[in-house]
């Protein structure tokens, strides 16, 4: 065990040397965190940009849609109107050629009890 041990000391030791033998560019923080502050201020105003875009194509949809169900209602009554006036010209020419007339006064026939009595049981 302690040679197994003693051996990866050595290999990690050698690692290590190689490691520290390379060279990093030199990093500069600050320009680092500047670039990403920015980049982010910018994804942020995109981000707003797009949900306020999100939000006008929502409101002119639902809008957009109120004015469809208006018209297509006004659009259905127009019709029945339309059909109704045709109809009741149609009536009217029709009972003008049949001669009708207004009724002034309403006159009812007065039938006995006992005669519809009998018109029941000549039905049944």
């Amino acid at each position: 065990m302690t040679t197994a041990v003693l051996s990866f000391a050595k290999v990690q030791k050698s690692l290590q040397s190689k490691v520290n033998s390379i060279d990093l560019p030199i990093v500069n923080w600050k320009k680092v965190c500047f670039i990403g502050f920015f980049i982010s201020l910018a994804l942020l105003v995109f981000y707003v940009w797009q949900i306020n875009d999100l939000t006008r194509g929502s409101y002119l949809s639902n809008s957009y849609e109120k004015q469809i169900t208006k018209l297509s209602d006004e659009n259905k009554n127009l019709q029945v109107s339309f059909a109704e006036s045709s109809f009741l010209e149609q009536a009217l020419v029709k009972i003008q050629a049949l001669n009708f007339q207004r009724t002034t006064s309403v006159k009812y026939i007065q039938i006995p009890d006992i005669s519809a009595g009998v018109a029941k049981a000549n039905i049944k």
